[in-house]
């Protein structure tokens, strides 16, 4: 990719690429062509930079989890948290053997690659022996067959002294290459696992299930097992992560053509586990009945290798809610309780929304509701006097208040004062939510006037609500009022001449 050739832009969201403390690189691509190309991210973005940015609270997170799973007393656990030197199998022995000597002797030689701390140039270099392996992974007896010691040495020095090497020249046999690795894994001044971690891997080949009434069994707790591994190897210092992950790797392919190689992950586990997980300085006597378990649990690690390597999701989600939360989760059971108390949080506001939504919804219905009575109200306040206007009132009346046209408008309380037998006081004293004088009592209550609203009565009670009546029967009713009210008028039109 080159530097700005109008289709990439290099972005970083650290220091340049040649810089040691950078994270991450990422590329911003300007071709238009390319954007529909699946982005990749890293699901383990937050969980490297909590790691790089703070290295103690990524520590005491991981660990917390670890303790979780296994059992660590107070002194094992100090030695895993690097606070006590680790106390070792063979460590307080008097016994000093034959093989112990040339290995003490054999760590006095350092060179720059070979028994030197581990660095990123000196993984740099075994890297080129890796990749040759994994081109050449059929030769049988892959790792257990020994090469020619004068082939190695000259390999061993080339890489010392960082001289370019061209394996595939066919100067060199897989099994010198193989060889050489396994020599530079065993001169590491501690294995590629630590001693701190020893005591912790021992509890990791002890996790088994438990039956139904809760007794142990001997069969292994896979899932347990890989995640402790898991965090486990996040703690790992970075140059030993890193080389670890090639190396396992390499392993699970060559355990792949077993039919080939005749190395099976076992056997390749008997190679490999005095050289990445033993102590340095004991034999296969000071470790007695426990070989089995370290050979069983390098043999676990390169079945399931591809898994290792990858954060747990309560640890990714931590440190995703470190850097973009309110705050920061420590443990699987607080992500399972953020999860739990997420959802009832959001039930009440659900509730409180649908809530508001149903009141505005209310709201909007009855402000049509008051507006359609109060256009009958003025339609029936627009009919002439009739005993049936009166009573299309009294309906009216009987409405609870939130029915009322009236109800918004805001009346003061008043004495109480006896029924108008006026129709327009009544409708202005509903309508317009105003104290009406009360008007002089009809003198005269003629026989006819009361036979006249007995029969508003019936049919208003025949006609229903007003409320719910159509225009149509509106109209004939008031047609019916009209003919009452004439029948009404003459009689005491002729009461009052008879009077005169």
């Amino acid at each position: 990719m080159g530097r700005r050739s109008g289709r990439y832009e290099m972005a970083a969201g650290a220091p340049a690429p040649g810089g040691s403390d950078a994270i991450c690189n990422f590329v911003i691509c300007n071709d238009s062509s390319l954007r529909s190309q699946p982005i990749i991210f890293n699901p383990d973005f937050f969980v490297e930079k909590l790691r790089h940015e703070k290295p103690e609270v990524f520590t005491e997170l991981v660990v917390s989890n670890i303790t979780r799973l296994i059992d660590l007393p107070g002194t094992e656990l100090a030695q895993l948290m690097g606070e006590e030197d680790p106390k070792l199998p063979g460590a307080n022995s008097t016994a000093s053997g034959f093989f112990r000597s040339l290995m003490s002797l054999k760590r006095k030689e350092k060179g720059v690659v070979f028994g030197s701390p581990l660095t990123e140039e000196g993984i740099a270099q075994v890297s080129q022996l890796i990749e040759y392996l994994h081109k050449n992974l059929r030769a049988e007896g892959l790792f257990r067959v020994p090469g020619n010691s004068i082939r190695q040495q000259i390999l061993k020095d080339a890489l010392n002294s960082g001289t370019d090497i061209d394996l595939d020249s066919g100067e060199f046999h897989s099994n010198d290459v193989a060889t050489l690795l396994k020599m530079f894994l065993g001169e590491l001044p501690e294995p590629l696992l630590t001693h701190k971690h020893f005591h912790a891997h021992l509890k990791i080949a002890d996790l088994m299930l438990f039956d139904d009434k809760g007794n142990k069994t001997s069969t292994p707790d896979k899932e347990r097992q890989i995640e402790a591994l898991q965090l486990l190897f996040l703690i790992l210092p970075a140059p030993n992560r890193s080389l670890l992950k090639l190396l396992l790797d390499l392993l699970y392919q060559t355990a792949k053509k077993q039919d080939k190689n005749k190395m099976s992950a076992h056997n390749l586990a008997l190679m490999f586990a005095p050289h990445i997980l033993w102590p340095r300085n004991v034999t296969a006597n000071d470790l007695q009945e426990n070989i089995t378990k370290l050979n069983n649990g390098v043999t676990f690690m390169i079945k399931h290798s591809q898994k290792l390597f990858k954060a747990p999701a309560y640890i990714r989600e931590c440190a995703r809610l470190h850097y973009l939360g309110s705050r920061a989760h420590t443990s699987k059971d607080d992500l399972d309780l953020l999860t739990s108390s997420g959802s009832k949080e959001l039930q009440p506001l659900k509730s409180q929304k649908r809530s508001r939504l149903d009141t505005c919804h209310q709201e909007e219905t009855q402000q049509r509701t008051e507006e359609a009575l109060k256009e009958l109200f003025r339609h029936v306040h627009s009919m002439p006097d009739s005993a049936k206007k009166k009573k299309l009132i009294r309906q009216f009346n009987k409405h609870p208040t939130p029915l009322t046209p009236a109800s918004d408008v805001p009346t003061s309380p008043a004495p109480r004062r006896t029924r108008s037998r006026s129709f327009s006081g009544l409708i202005k004293r509903k309508v317009l939510g105003t104290p009406v004088i009360q008007e002089r009592k009809s003198r005269d209550a003629t026989p006819e006037a009361e036979r006249v609203s007995k029969e508003n009565v019936h049919l208003l009670q025949k006609c229903g609500s007003p409320a719910h009546m159509s225009q149509a029967k509106l109209k004939s009713l008031e047609g019916r009022k009209e003919g009452s009210c004439r029948r009404v008028r003459g009689h005491l039109l002729s009461k009052d001449s008879s009077s005169l």
